[in-house]
Formats: C-alpha cells, structure tokens, sequence
C-alpha cells in the first residue's frame, strides 16, 4: 500500500522532532556534568583571570637527559594520607579550599587533590588555577565598597586585551604579560592599605634591615613610609598589614625566657584578639583581608631539622590564629602549610648594608665564567652533605664546597664564584628556601633550584623555566651531566633573562615600580583579588 504525502511528511516531522528532543537531552546531561564537577578537567573549567596563565611544560631535569614533562599526571584523590604521601612520599595537593581559623570551610565548598612530582612547576600553576577557578562560584556576594571595587578589578584583568607596549618588560618571563601589567596599573591605581598602629617595639614596627631575614624588615620599613598605598582611615582599605618582625617576636622571646615556647603564641593571639576587639574588620571576614609578612623559619612551615619542636609551635600559631590570613612567607614550603593560592612567597635577600642593599649588584658576561657550577654553605639538612659527596674535588669545573670562613675576605671570595659560575646552586637545607636564589638573579649566574617542595616568588606571574633550572632532589648525583646537557644557546638566553628578571628582585631605599617591594604587594593583592568571587 502506498504511503501518501501526507503521511510522509508527518512521518518526516516526527523523526526531526526525536533528533531535536535527543540532542536536547544530550546537551542538558553535558550541562548537567559541568555543573556537577566543575573541576573535573582544569582547562576547560578555568576562570578567565588565569587564561593565558597556562599549564604549560615546564622543563624538568631528570637524571642524565633532559626531558620535557607534561602538564599534570592524572589526577587522583587520596583520603586518609595527608602531607606525604604514605607509599612513595610523594606531596599530596591541598585542598582547593581549605578551612579557615574557625574549622569552617571556606565559601566555596569545594575540596580538590591532585598528585604532585616534586619541583613542578605545571603542578603549582594548576593548583592556583583550580582555586581561583573555585572562587567562580563563590556564593558570597560582599557589600562593602572596597570589596564591590576588588570584584570590578578582576573583570578588568579577565578582559585585560594584549598590549604592544609591554613597558621594557620582556614577555617571555611571564606567563601572560599583559595580564600582569593590566593587574599591576589596577594596584597602583587602586589599592589601599590600612597599617594597625597597635603594637611595641621592637617586636612590631621595627625593621631589621640586614642579615638573611632583611625582606620582612624592608617591606616593613617601605610600606609605614608609602602615601600612595597607605591609608589613614580603615574604612578605605582593601587590605590590612600585621605590622610585626617573626624574627624580633623569637629573638624577644628567647632572649627573656630560651625554654619557653608559649610566649611566641600568646604575642601574636594576644595582638589578633587585640585587633579584632578594637576593629570590625576582622570579624568581618575572618582575617582574609589581613596579611603578614615573615622570613624567619618559625612562622611559615614546620621545619625538617632541629627547629622542629619550635616550628610545630609556630605551624600552630599561624594555622590556629592567623591561617587565615594572606601569609607572604619566605618558607613557601608544600609540605608544611604553605596554600597556594592563598599565600605567597617572600624571597629571602641577604642584605649586608642597609645603606646600600644593591651594593656588589652584577656578575662576569658569560665568555667571563669559566665555572660550571657553584655551590658553598653549611651542611644543613639531608640533602647538603650528599651533595658535597657527590661532587667536592670531583671535576675542577664543578666548585662544590662546605661553609666558608665568615670573615670579609671569604665572603668577597664567595661573591667572586658567583659573579664566574654560569650556574649558581641553590640546594635547601632545613628549610625548602635559600637566599641563594636572589643572590644569583643579583650576580646574573642561572639559579638552580634543587628544593622539591618550594615554591618560588611571584610565580603567579612569572614563568621560572624562561631563567632557572629546577632539578628533583634525587638527581643530584646527576648534576654534572644535567647541567653540561643544557646547550649552550638555551644557557646564553637563560642568562640573558636573568638579567632582565632582576628588576623584580632588587631593594630601592625609595621604591621604584615593578621592583621587590611592589612584587610582593602585587602578590598579596593578585591573591585577593583572585579570592574575592566574579
């Protein structure tokens, strides 16, 4: 029987009416998915304050090759095994989130683990991508005027547009130059500070200006004496500065009572309870408006050597009483507390005159470095001591040594190494950070950072592998190889960056812009900013 038209085309009709109710059904379980998990694939779910902050790969070293990591390693949850890894010591992610002083989780909800290969770079960046991309669907809405001008802020560097003129800053150091010149004009423009006037010397608001702890001192120091930032009425400020020395709080403490370790908990709870009893600002927001800034090795992270007992106490104190808080740390260690995302890192700068913090700045051209490798300091920690073993009197461009004598003519002899050695080691000790690397940006010798849980400064913004090389604690047996495998065209143009990278590295008695005081204000407020919610 023949079909009539008709029938034929109700009969067409009907078959394009399922295909359009299928795909709609598909399309509503792909939203369904994205609403349901939207961290499950970090590239697709990022917010746009980080597009062109990439996952990239970074170049890591391993034993005699040079290979070329991928981004990330599947990501996998672990529960019931924090910090290391039970199996394979391996550092575990931190929560995307993590819990405030009061054991309340913060406004997102969302909790994310991921497994880190130690020193990855692409690693560190994910974890600021995912916690920034978790502050896209923060629920909280402020009211506040400051906070309705940070939310406007980070519209305006999402949809910062790619710049011809980057300024004289050369774009491959960084991640996404426009987006951080964008960022930078919005601070300098916007920002306000408000400093708490409560608190005595020397403890607080009093700077010590040289030494290896001099960074918390000269930001200190910088930011009393700064009008474009700093703002007399509170009401106004976008931020609030803890204004106290970790490493006076110790001294005092120690000097009046060596064996007590409660003093260095009740100084700093008495001054938190003290402000929040005062102000409202605070309570408000539970101090995430609030930051600190500290160099000494007790306040940040809990130690691996014999500070230990020392640092459980100061881990405490900050994670109990100011954790909170934005924490610009010299000891940025993964593995004992420091949140990315949140904190940031302070680089350590030995500072030998106050009266000239640049003094000895430069080094040799590269035809002038006849050294492969530079290294000399005390056997600290574990890894020192295997380094020496492995290469003290080994191969005679490899100058590879133990302390040095302190007096002047062994300290110009060490800056006499740095300023001849193509690469400068800076190898962790108790801690996961060294004053090392700074010193080699000062000296224009290549940083190599062999530190498996450290997190470099600024690297938010910039991109370490343009100017250093990072290799895995491991393979330190390998050094030699790994080093003299990096052609000498990659060294020349990695040389060549270090020189460009060192503006952002250097102390001015009077502050000049893009230099070490206001990186590490930009970190503070890059990391407010990118907290605050779209």
């Amino acid at each position: 029987m023949e079909t009539g038209p008709l029938q034929r085309l109700c009969r067409l009709q009907i078959q394009r009416l399922l295909v359009l109710v299928i795909s709609l059904v598909v399309v509503l379980v792909v939203l369904a998915q994205l609403i349901a998990f939207p961290y499950k694939n970090y590239t697709s779910s990022l917010s746009p304050v980080t597009k062109g902050i990439m996952v990239h790969e970074a170049d890591t070293y391993d034993n005699v090759s040079i290979t070329h990591k991928g981004s990330l390693n599947e990501s996998k949850v672990e529960e019931g095994c924090k910090g290391f890894d039970c199996d394979h010591d391996s550092l575990l992610s931190q929560n995307a989130t993590e819990q405030n002083d009061s054991g309340q989780s913060d406004q997102t909800g969302q909790t994310i683990s991921v497994a880190l290969e130690p020193t990855r770079l692409s690693y560190m960046i994910s974890v600021l991508e995912s916690t920034v991309a978790a502050a896209q669907f923060n629920k909280y809405r402020s009211r506040s005027a400051r906070d309705r001008q940070l939310q406007l802020a980070r519209m305006q560097i999402e949809n910062a547009p790619l710049l011809g003129n980057t300024e004289g800053l050369h774009a491959p150091l960084y991640h996404n130059v426009s987006r951080f010149l964008r960022s930078y004009k919005l601070m300098e423009n916007t920002l306000k500070v408000y400093i708490y006037k409560e608190g005595k010397k020397p403890i607080f608001h009093d700077a010590k200006l040289r030494g290896i702890y001099a960074s918390e001192g000269w930001f200190m120091k910088l930011l009393e004496k700064n009008r474009n930032f700093v703002v007399k009425d509170p009401k106004k400020a976008h931020l609030f500065y803890l204004p106290f020395s970790s490493l006076k709080l110790r001294n005092t403490s120690n000097e009046q009572n060596p064996l007590s370790q409660k003093d260095l908990v009740q100084h700093l709870k008495n001054y938190k309870s003290l402000i929040a009893s005062k102000y409202p600002f605070w309570n408000r927001t539970n101090g995430a408006d609030h930051f600190l800034v500290a160099c000494h090795d007790w306040v940040g992270c809990e130690p691996q050597g014999h500070f230990g007992k020392l640092g459980r106490v100061a881990m405490k104190l900050t994670k109990d009483h100011m954790g909170n808080c934005i924490r610009s740390l010299c000891n940025s260690n993964l593995a004992g507390g420091f949140k990315i995302g949140k904190d940031t890192t302070l680089p350590a700068t030995y500072i030998r005159s106050a009266e000239d913090p640049i003094k000895d700045l430069g080094g040799n051209p590269p035809s002038e470095r006849p050294i492969l490798a530079f290294f000399a300091g005390g056997m600290h920690g574990s890894l020192r001591p295997i380094l020496l073993q492995h290469w003290h009197n080994k191969e005679p461009d490899m100058k590879i040594f133990g302390p040095m004598a302190r007096d002047i003519e062994s300290k110009a002899k060490y800056r006499t190494y740095m300023k001849s050695s193509k690469y400068c080691i800076s190898a962790r000790g108790y801690e996961v950070y060294s004053p090392r690397i700074v010193e080699s940006i000062y000296y224009e010798c290549v940083p190599v950072i062999i530190s498996d849980n450290y997190v470099p400064p600024f690297f938010e913004v910039l991109d370490w592998s343009a100017f250093s090389v990072f290799v895995l604690e491991k393979d330190v047996a390998n050094l030699g190889n790994i080093l003299r495998s990096i052609s000498d065209e990659k060294y020349l143009e990695m040389q060549k960056r270090v020189k460009m990278v060192q503006q952002h590295f250097i102390w001015n008695k009077k502050p000049v812009k893009f230099d070490l005081f206001h990186m590490i204000l930009h970190s503070v407020w890059n990391n407010r900013v990118s907290k605050i919610g779209g």
